[in-house]
């Protein structure tokens, strides 16, 4: 393996690590208020989208950020659902 692919295939290994730190906030605090639910299912939408042509690239650091990435987005995505209060609002209405 080139060094460059190296590079890049450690930094797709690492850059989706930098939502935890996000993940344990929110946990934390109990709240994602302060993160917009346009924003986070946009983007979970499009790295959503995106993992089917990222598994079927021949490019490995593309494959292997595609499903980190996937993995530790949606982690954020579902942690932002739980704890965001316009969804809870919208649960306790619909009972």
């Amino acid at each position: 393996m080139r060094i460059i692919q190296a590079i890049g295939m450690l930094s797709g290994i690492i850059m989706p690590l930098f939502n935890i730190p996000l993940i344990l906030r929110i946990i934390r605090r109990r709240s994602s208020g302060d993160i917009s639910l346009v924003w986070v299912i946009g983007v979970w939408s499009c790295v959503i989208a995106m993992l089917p042509s990222s598994l079927q690239s021949p490019d490995p650091v593309l494959v292997v950020f595609g499903i980190i990435n996937s993995l530790f987005f949606s982690a954020v995505f579902f942690t932002v659902l739980y704890f965001h209060r316009d969804v809870k609002k919208s649960n306790k209405a619909g009972l």
